[in-house]
C-alpha cells in the first residue's frame, strides 16, 4: 500500500486514533517504526537526498511498508524522476528518469 504524504499526517495522529482495524496497519506500521527508530523520518531522507537533485523540482514522496521504501518524486525539464531511498539505511537503492 503506497501513501503519499501519509506519514506527516500520521505523526500528527496519536496511536490510538489509527486503529489497525480502520484499514490503516500499514501506518500504524509506520509510525511504530519510526518511533521505534527502525526507519528513518521523511525529514532525515529529504536532507539527504533532495540537495543531490540539482535542477530538479522536489514533488513530494509516498512511504511502502513493510519494505520501508521511500520514493522521492523530483520534476526536471519536463520528466518525472523516482529515487528509492531504503527507509533503514538512508541509502538510494534506485532511481528512475533523468
Amino acid at each position: 500500500m503506497r501513501m503519499w504524504f501519509a506519514l506527516p499526517l500520521l505523526l500528527a495522529v496519536s496511536p490510538a486514533a489509527a486503529q489497525p482495524g480502520d484499514g490503516q496497519r500499514d501506518g500504524v506500521a509506520a509510525w511504530r517504526a519510526l518511533r521505534e527508530g527502525r526507519i528513518l523520518s521523511i525529514r532525515e531522507i529529504e536532507k539527504r537526498v533532495v540537495p543531490t537533485m540539482k535542477d530538479a523540482q522536489y514533488i513530494g514522496f509516498d512511504f511502502e511498508m513493510p519494505s520501508a521504501v521511500y520514493t522521492l518524486k523530483f520534476l526536471r525539464d519536463g520528466t518525472v524522476i523516482w529515487v528509492d531511498v531504503d527507509g533503514r539505511s538512508g541509502q538510494v537503492i534506485g532511481r528512475t528518469g533523468k
